[in-house]
């Protein structure tokens, strides 16, 4: 790395030929270009890449709820930073290359409040999905203006549909229409509750996988 003594070109920013320019702490400097490497990755890179890359094709869609919703964030670490670490620590399984989401170890919301009370969901002709809870408003900081979200994924055509403030704890069911040529396939589904000003919300729950009739 060379330092740039003030003449008549003076400090420059960016790439000229084989070189580039930046400003350093105060100090015009300029670097070569860096080669391209064309070292092979190891066993151990490889599966990490993998497994990287996996994490981010699987989180990407459902980026907004993941940024609002899971757990605390830090100077360092953002909830979707907390969020791809845990799914890329514990939510992968299989071997490389064929390494596959475990479902029910994703979680879309992570938090303290009081989670649905027995929630259940089944299907109903023409691709709906029906979802029960009971009413647990009152218990803990659990109130009846919490809003319910659901989150579905289809593995099938590697897509998710998800909706937040569908009803309250106290509604205790809603209906999620779907794409109707879902039919036949089999979704995986999360539910979770969020207080009324989304500044707190519960660790979804994982239902299960359900075939859309």
């Amino acid at each position: 790395m060379a330092r740039i003594s003030k003449g008549i070109l003076g400090g420059f920013s960016g790439k000229v030929g084989t070189v580039v320019g930046f400003n350093w702490r105060g100090i015009d400097v300029m670097r070569s270009v860096p080669k391209k490497g064309n070292r092979i990755p190891t066993s151990k890179q490889a599966e990490v890449q993998a497994q990287f890359t996996l994490t981010a094709h699987f989180l990407n869609p459902i980026k907004p709820i993941l940024s609002d919703y899971f757990g605390q964030p830090s100077a360092e670490k953002s909830r979707y930073n907390l969020a791809f670490a845990y799914h890329n620590r514990e939510a992968i399984i299989g071997t490389y290359p064929d390494y596959e989401i475990d479902y029910p170890k994703v979680i879309i919301t992570k938090g303290e409040l009081l989670g649905l009370q027995q929630p259940l969901v089944t299907a109903d002709a023409g691709a709906v999905l029906n979802f029960g809870w009971n009413d647990n408003s009152g218990e803990g900081e659990a109130k009846t203006t919490d809003q319910v979200l659901v989150v579905v994924f289809n593995p099938a055509r590697e897509l998710f549909a998800y909706s937040t403030q569908v009803a309250t704890r106290v509604d205790r069911t809603y209906l999620y229409d779907l794409p109707d040529n879902w039919v036949g396939d089999t979704v995986h589904v999360w539910i979770s509750v969020a207080d009324a000003e989304g500044k707190k919300c519960a660790s979804s729950l994982y239902l299960g996988a359900v075939v859309l009739v």
